[in-house]
């Protein structure tokens, strides 16, 4: 059965949604990517000052109290707001190799 012009213009049709859909759902990705970022860094920046600031620390806790979830509540279960956050300690070297391989 030869195709007709209008199947031809019907295909080349679902293949333009199909490609704008997949098109939409990449940017809706880069989207939540970038604000789970923006979160991650603006957590991290708050916790630092709060290791610093008395006041900081305050409006940390009292968010904590007031988190609606349970669940997010018992994260921080035993989390102190003042207290730095334990060091991580320093990577280890890598293993298997001399240091002529590390310098050439």
């Amino acid at each position: 059965m030869a195709e007709t012009e209008l199947d031809r213009a019907e295909k080349r049709y679902a293949q333009a949604k199909a490609r704008l859909l997949a098109l939409k759902n990449r940017e809706a990705t880069k989207a939540r990517k970038l604000d789970t970022r923006r979160k991650i860094i603006l957590g991290g920046a708050l916790v630092d000052l709060a290791e610093r600031d008395s006041n900081a620390a305050a409006m940390i806790e009292r968010l904590i109290r007031n988190l609606p979830r349970e669940q997010d509540r018992k994260a921080f279960e035993g989390w102190d707001a003042k207290q730095p956050a334990p060091a991580s300690s320093p990577p280890a070297p890598p293993t298997g190799t001399n240091e002529a391989q590390a310098s050439a």
